[in-house]
């Protein structure tokens, strides 16, 4: 398996992107076709004393900075990291594409240059999260604002594929994001889906309300993409806003810093449980190929997850799933507007 990587993609590009590579070369037995400009990427190797086997590069000049309009990929910016690595995986140079920069460019550059999954309306960004046992994705958490129930259906499947076939949850738990639980609540979008996704032979358990999503009430939150983001955001800032707290009572004084002590091994744990980086960001869904967004402050061991789930991602086959799924329902409901 050959995993195309966004060498420039992030804000600790080249280096930590080159080491996560060859630490995934090593540990998951695959190669990897780095893209972006060759002379930093082996200039940046050789002073860190980092080997490059099993690896290729692909040159590319430019780089898409996050302060970029996302839609340069298509333009000014059609010679960058990125977008080379996606035209790489569009034409079969490599089974999936990672990176860690601009998420609007990654959205837009996978929609256009890599396309669509057959049947499907948009791409959603679906980042996997820490919850009170495990975790669970939040699909969509902000690539498409305005959406229509087909849509929050289709984000249901997608979902409901890669939580069994990626992070190994049987017959994953899928919910709808709404300001209440009972079936009638919600506008007529959150109507609309609900109805679908009733009907859609996932494991469908209803609406859930935004202080129930960080208990183990469900393993896919279905959302629209404006709704989706306003729960990442809030979700990260409370989490840090704990954690911050947290470490603020153990370090108040002696008797406190003794406790901690005491508690480390469990403290550690809880801070392992909410670190973003054992789940190393997350798949766009919908790309007709692989493609996976890691976090923009990526390290090493982020780089690395994020393509141990990437490989995860091609052996279970999850964009044929999709692909399959959607055409059935689809078959079976004719009558519905699909795009």
């Amino acid at each position: 398996m050959k995993i195309i990587v966004d060498a420039f993609g992030g804000d600790n590009a080249p280096l930590e992107i080159i080491k996560g590579c060859a630490e995934a070369v090593s540990g998951l037995g695959i190669n990897i076709l780095l893209t972006g400009r060759e002379s930093e990427i082996r200039s940046a190797a050789d002073g860190s004393n980092i080997p490059l086997d099993g690896m290729e590069i692909a040159d590319a000049p430019d780089v898409i900075t996050m302060e970029d309009d996302a839609g340069e990929i298509l333009k000014s910016k059609s010679n960058s990291s990125m977008a080379e690595g996606l035209r790489r995986l569009a034409v079969g140079d490599g089974d999936a594409f990672v990176s860690g920069g601009n998420s609007g460019a990654l959205t837009i550059g996978s929609t256009f240059i890599v396309k669509r999954i057959k049947g499907i309306s948009r791409i959603a960004f679906a980042p996997v999260i820490p919850k009170s046992k495990g975790c669970f994705m939040l699909i969509d958490a902000g690539a498409n604002v305005g959406c229509k129930p087909e849509m929050l259906w289709q984000f249901g499947i997608m979902g409901s594929i890669y939580m069994e076939k990626v992070m190994g949850i049987n017959n994953p738990r899928v919910a709808l994001a709404n300001i209440g639980t009972e079936d009638h609540k919600g506008g007529e979008l959150q109507h609309r889906a609900f109805a679908l996704l009733q009907d859609s032979g996932i494991n469908f358990t209803g609406n859930i309300e935004a202080r129930d999503i960080p208990t183990d009430a469900g393993d896919v939150i279905v959302a629209d993409g404006f709704t989706g983001n306003v729960i990442l955001k809030m979700y990260e800032g409370v989490a840090i806003m704990l954690l911050g707290k947290i470490k603020d009572i153990f370090t108040k004084n002696t008797v406190n810093k003794l406790a901690a002590g005491v508690l480390l091994k469990d403290m550690k744990a809880l801070k392992r449980n909410f670190d973003y980086n054992e789940y190393g960001g997350a798949p766009l869904m919908g790309c007709a190929k692989p493609v996976f967004k890691t976090h923009g402050s990526a390290k090493s061991k982020t780089v690395y997850n994020a393509i141990r789930l990437t490989k995860a991602y091609v052996e279970g086959n999850v964009v044929d799933e999709i692909e399959s799924s959607v055409a059935l329902y689809k078959e079976k409901n004719k009558t519905l507007s699909w795009d």
